[in-house]
């Protein structure tokens, strides 16, 4: 593991930090700061040269700072003469707009894949992409992790009778059918529609059986929470006896909590994938540490292990 150095920006220190102490070693030294000018500057401050280097660096708030910090990161690492870079990315931001739904828009998720290969990465590490064929949009290889092993773990202990996990969208059933199959679950679909480019959905039907039974939403992030709470107040009138949610990325921007605890929802189970301050762990609000699972992948890219193994059934 001499071999091994680990960095991290400032769009989570924390949780790099947590990541380097499972894998036993020190945080890579590096300043990385914004001049009055808004200018990032990087200065990496260990020896580089030929080692295994990975940056730990969700794209989280504020998003397009931490993007750039990433990108010049990479650049720097790249002209220390690094050996390989891995863009450890736990949240990849703009990942809702990996296709052309409307005439004359972007697919901002491509852009970003192009530039971390241009900067200089070599790979890249990440947790449950918004849809799976991101993937596709590198030309490096790409590690997508799961948090459903940390998700349905938790569950289960809650030893939860008559359960039924519900998908938020259609676009999600793949991996909602996936925790329905980890927790013995039936599973149901909420089919909406989203409200143009902003942030409103309009719940249209719920397919499959939720009456009398305890509702598990399942969906990849949770951004204002107007569409987990359309989903809890649906799935109510429906029968529903009680509803718990759960999410890999707790965004949670705006007025997110307040619609949380307003709302029936008893838990909502998130990772900590992105910064989770204090003023937003409220009691309904669970955090589930995922350093353990990007230590043992970033070991296992290391050492060439399969990551795969990670999720093998067992």
């Amino acid at each position: 593991m001499d071999e091994l150095k680990v960095f991290t920006g400032n769009a989570h220190p924390a949780l790099a930090k947590a990541v380097v102490e499972y894998l036993g070693i020190p945080l890579g030294g590096s300043q990385v700061f914004q001049f009055s000018n808004e200018n990032i500057f990087v200065k990496i401050l260990d020896n580089v040269r030929n080692r295994d280097t990975f940056i730990v660096q969700p794209f989280s708030t504020p998003v397009n700072q931490s993007i750039l910090e990433l990108l010049i990161m990479i650049d720097a690492l790249k002209r220390a003469s690094a050996g390989r870079i891995t863009a450890v990315i736990p949240y990849y931001a703009y990942g809702r707009t990996d296709k052309k739904d409307q005439p004359r828009v972007p697919i901002t998720a491509r852009l970003l894949a192009d530039l971390l290969t241009v900067a200089g990465a070599n790979r890249v590490l990440t947790v449950d992409l918004h849809a799976a064929q991101i993937q596709g949009f590198f030309n490096i290889p790409v590690d997508e992790l799961s948090a459903i092993n940390l998700l349905t773990g938790y569950i289960k202990k809650k030893e939860l009778a008559n359960l039924v996990v519900v998908a938020t969208d259609i676009g999600i059933s793949k991996r909602a059918r996936d925790f329905a199959a980890k927790l013995n679950a039936p599973l149901a679909i909420i089919e909406k529609r989203r409200v143009g480019n902003e942030d409103k959905t309009e719940t249209l039907n719920i397919i499959g059986e939720v009456k009398g039974r305890i509702a598990l939403t399942v969906d990849d992030e949770i951004d204002t929470a107007g569409s987990l709470v359309n989903s809890v107040k649906t799935l109510l009138e429906a029968g529903a006896t009680e509803v718990y949610a759960c999410c890999t990325h707790p965004i949670l921007s705006g007025p997110a909590i307040k619609r949380i605890e307003a709302s029936a929802v008893r838990e909502v189970i998130v990772t900590d994938t992105v910064p989770v301050p204090p003023e937003k762990r409220t009691g309904k609000i669970i955090v589930l540490p995922v350093a353990p699972l990007l230590g043992e992948a970033i070991h296992r890219i290391h050492t060439g292990l399969s990551v795969g193994a990670m999720f093998q059934q067992e």
